[in-house]
């Protein structure tokens, strides 16, 4: 089997968003084999069907504030393109596109499959190359988007086959193509854990393919890389990695919800629980975003497929969904023995992106959180500095505004993001927005308890 040169290939990468484009800038900007200690001189291609997309970051631009200006300032060795055509001389396939959920909450594959279609039409174009004696190597497809366990080869693989006439891990290089499985690990908004930071898992659909994608991402993975047994090994390590946290936040959320009944505070409770070594330090709170509130699904989907109803797993979704509503219905509660008047209460959001220091609005829980509140016929204001305001207004309906207003005075204010700028406010400047009798929701804890702070 004749494979690409590691140090010379063009790699193209499909998907230029959290997890794409930091993977296409670091595969531009490696000039020297971590692993080997040889020079690269590979092209990158990085590709999205969002043309919108390519113009911003041609403009030096990112969204979603992973990769900084001054670094794409000095981006080389780089295509950014939205033209399929531009895919046809590439060696290596990168799939790094969403796995959203759909109704149900059943996996939306539509994302993957559209990416495999292409992917496999953009190979079907190179075999020409191939057979012109232009390139002399089979195509490799990698993905990195997270799936449940099987569906590389039981889905994407097939797709790939009839779109390219190829056929997978062929001993005849002009007639096959080889597979693997590399699941992201990026963290948005995580300044100290980056792309190279973190130990990469591999697999591939044969052993020289496993070879060969591990070596690959040892060039530019200073962490290093953990070569898996096979490609469903992979996928599964992945899908568990975000189910295990979001068990164990719902543990917490639970334990929040007793707690509060027992009227003491959950976190002095985690405080006093975590001076034992081996108490896993996790906290309460909403769990949304692409990763915690997505990918148990996959996995559950995944099983009931095969006959086998999950329940710890599924326990865990159904409280982490639930919190939202729970948490609206305890501030509504403490109002009313407030004496506040509910109806026509004026209320303030701080924070709608699913997690702190990231623009992301995926699957935000804040927004449903949000919905509750009006449903009590409660006026809301909804503040983040980080957010894209176009779009969060378009999906909640209600404006969202970039800074705290000053001139107005809420009954309630809800905490649901720890953005630096929040941390950064004293516990004097929430109250001077608080009505006399007012509260203040702290979902992250970032308030000293006082008689005004609720902490869940």
């Amino acid at each position: 089997m004749s494979l690409p040169n590691h140090a010379t290939c063009t790699i193209s990468v499909i998907g230029l968003g959290y997890v794409g484009l930091p993977l296409a800038i670091e595969f531009s900007k490696t000039l020297i084999c971590l692993r080997t200690g040889e020079n690269l001189s590979r092209k990158i291609i990085g590709f999205d069907i969002n043309k919108q997309r390519i113009d911003e970051l041609s403009n030096k631009f990112d969204f979603t504030n992973e990769i900084p200006r001054e670094d794409l300032n000095q981006l080389k060795n780089i295509e950014l393109t939205n033209k399929e055509s531009s895919l046809a001389h590439s060696d290596i396939y990168i799939v790094t596109v969403p796995t959203p959920l759909g109704i149900s909450n059943k996996p939306d594959l539509n994302p993957i499959i559209k990416a495999t279609e292409l992917v496999g039409r953009s190979i079907q174009n190179r075999k020409e190359l191939v057979e012109q004696g232009i390139i002399n190597s089979a195509p490799i497809v990698i993905y990195e988007s997270t799936v449940y366990p099987g569906l590389t080869e039981e889905v994407c693989i097939p797709i790939l086959e009839k779109e390219s006439g190829l056929v997978l891990n062929n001993t005849n290089y002009k007639k096959s193509f080889l597979c693997g499985y590399s699941p992201e690990r990026i963290n948005p908004g995580d300044k100290k854990r980056r792309l190279k930071d973190i130990i990469k898992v591999t697999s591939g659909s044969s052993s020289e393919a496993a070879a060969w994608i591990d070596k690959l991402y040892g060039s530019i993975i200073q962490a290093g890389t953990y070569l898996a047994p096979s490609i469903k090994v992979a996928e599964a390590a992945k899908v568990i990695e975000n189910t295990q946290r979001d068990i164990n936040i719902a543990l917490v959320n639970e334990l929040s919800i007793i707690f509060r009944s027992i009227n003491i505070d959950t976190l002095d409770v985690l405080s006093a629980a975590e001076t034992k070594w081996n108490f896993l330090p996790f906290k309460p709170g909403l769990v949304g975003g692409h990763c915690i509130g997505v990918d148990p699904y996959y996995l559950t989907y995944k099983s009931e497929m095969l006959g086998y109803s999950p329940q710890i797993v599924l326990a865990g979704r159904r409280i982490n969904d639930g919190m939202s509503k729970w948490i609206v219905e305890q501030m509504v509660l403490e109002m009313a023995q407030r004496g506040i008047n509910i109806t026509k209460s004026k209320v303030l959001v701080l924070g709608i992106t699913f997690k702190e220091d990231c623009p992301d609005i995926r699957n935000s829980k804040t927004f449903e959180l949000i919905k509750f509140v009006e449903s009590y016929s409660m006026e809301c204001t909804v503040v983040d500095p980080l957010c894209d305001v176009e779009a969060s207004t378009n999906q909640l309906g209600l404006k969202v505004l970039r800074d705290i207003p000053s001139d107005k005075k809420f009954s309630s204010i809800i905490i649901s993001v720890k953005h630096k700028d929040f941390l950064a406010k004293k516990i004097d400047f929430f109250n001077d927005l608080l009505e006399e009798d007012g509260i203040i929701l702290d979902l992250k804890g970032i308030l000293p308890k006082s008689s005004k702070v609720i902490r869940f």
